[in-house]
């Protein structure tokens, strides 16, 4: 008898729902847009948010096919945007819209918290900025501070769906309280939190690990949807859910997802402190540490320069690597991880064809892959073993090989990567399963794995030397 899991997924715009059997198999989902104003970068009304995702769970819960068993439900988590944060009521309902991350008004508060977390927090993540939950918090006490009194709690963007479902919003998860200010080496919120930023003691929530129960599913929308009253899973930030979804969660597994930009995530034993702030460190649910970075170069290379046929791009740049050359396609100014430098700019040194630029582009995107990786190993002092990837950028079997051989590591690409499926996944971790690493075991699936070719290993060894030292020499590296 199969059991079943439902993910939700809270996008900037829109929300996903996936109902998924303890394989990782789907049975259910769907989608809606939101309707959005032109400020839905700034704030959104997490009302609306929960209209879309219930009237999905309606249609959903109403259509299921005839072979499935509703009494075979589980349990189900949610998955949001990281830094987004709403403050409530005593009554547990909204004082103002969500304030999302990407609002950039609280500028100035990001370098106020950012400052006093280098002074107090030796080992602790530091990178707080106008994205950051706690940088929000303090714009907005600061901007209405006639509603400070009436603050009960503030919470994240997956828990108000957590607690639409069950009532609960005084409990969060390892992965939402990084950017709000909680000490993840000492399991606390840290003093200057409260005693010299201000924000009161009361109005922060519980936090426990990903993947753990707070509750069950309230009376009213299990009679109306006619399943039990399931368990309801901690929410949790959308970039570890997806890292979730590609299985890469036991040490040494990392995920890279190549879609505009290349955003890098993964699992060590202990705490990667990166004194640049290029990398920041989640809480994995089981002990270890999920480090991660994201980078602006990606694939947007290949939607903006190269309009022709991409099967037969990738067949023809197939035969002429390793190119030799060196490119970077960098489509704006300014580089954040692997390397810090606003400055930057890409290159193409001496590269009149289209195919040979192509080919040399993706070279290129897995020299700073790589740069990335070596990176990881020294400030961790572990090694990757390999590298799980998903995104637009995985669809490419050539760059799959060219990245492998870079790197020389195995590269796994996953059937599905999606924060929805990641969100799944948590909901099984400790209800039908007994733990993240085993719930990933059982519910991804790797589609195809690369391996690397010697002889290209040899042939990018030097290439990816020459690469490093053009950066250099133009003082990004």
């Amino acid at each position: 008898m199969s059991k079943y899991f439902v993910g939700i997924d809270v996008g900037t715009q829109g929300a996903r729902v996936v109902m998924v059997d303890e394989q990782g198999v789907g049975v259910a989902s769907g989608s809606r847009q939101f309707v959005l104003d032109d400020r839905f970068r700034e704030e959104q009304s997490p009302d609306l948010w929960w209209r879309f995702c219930k009237g999905i769970m309606d249609n959903i819960f109403a259509n299921l096919p005839a072979n499935i068993d509703k009494r075979d439900l589980v349990a189900m988590s949610v998955t949001s945007t990281s830094g987004t944060v709403i403050p409530l009521d005593k009554d547990n309902l909204p004082l103002h819209s969500a304030i999302m991350y990407s609002d950039g008004r609280s500028v100035e508060q990001g370098y106020r918290c950012k400052e006093l977390a280098e002074q107090h927090m030796e080992n602790g993540y530091t990178g707080f900025n106008a994205s950051s939950g706690i940088s929000k918090m303090q714009w907005y006490v600061e901007t209405y501070p006639q509603k400070m009194h009436q603050i009960a709690r503030w919470i994240h963007a997956s828990d108000f769906i957590v607690g639409k479902l069950s009532g609960r919003y005084d409990v969060t998860d390892y992965t939402n309280v990084l950017k709000s200010g909680y000490d993840l080496q000492c399991m606390e919120w840290p003093a200057y939190v409260t005693e010299e930023l201000g924000l009161k003691r009361d109005w922060l929530q519980e936090v426990v690990p990903s993947g753990t129960v707070v509750g069950r599913l309230s009376e009213e929308l299990a009679v109306q949807w006619g399943i039990p009253r399931i368990d309801v899973v901690v929410g949790m930030t959308d970039g570890c859910a997806t890292q979730m979804a590609s299985g890469a969660v036991r040490p040494g597994e990392w995920n890279t997802t190549i879609g505009t930009t290349m955003v890098i995530k993964g699992v060590t034993r202990s705490a990667v402190v990166d004194p640049l702030g290029r990398l920041y460190s989640h809480r994995h649910p089981e002990g270890y540490w999920m480090p991660g970075g994201a980078s602006n170069t990606g694939a947007d290379w290949i939607s903006l320069d190269f309009k022709t046929d991409l099967e037969k791009l990738n067949a023809a740049a197939e035969q002429l690597i390793p190119t030799g050359k060196l490119a970077w396609p960098l489509k704006q100014k300014g580089e954040r991880y692997p390397i810090v430098a606003p400055q930057a700019c890409g290159f193409a040194s001496g590269i009149g064809d289209e195919i040979t630029l192509y080919a040399a582009n993706m070279e290129g995107v897995a020299c700073m892959e790589r740069l990335a990786y070596e990176i990881i190993e020294e400030l961790s002092g572990e090694k990757v073993q390999a590298i799980y990837t998903a995104g637009g950028g995985s669809n490419s079997d050539v760059w799959l090989k060219i990245r492998a051989a870079v790197m020389n590591v195995p590269v796994y690409r996953c059937r599905e990567a999606t924060g929805a499926l990641g969100a799944a996944i948590m909901a099984a971790s400790n209800t039908y399963y007994s733990s993240l690493t085993e719930a990933a075991q059982f519910m991804t699936n790797v589609e195809k794995k690369v391996y690397p070719d010697p002889i290209l290993v040899a042939a990018y060894k030097g290439q990816y030397q020459d690469f490093k030292n053009k950066l250099r020499k133009l003082n990004y590296l």
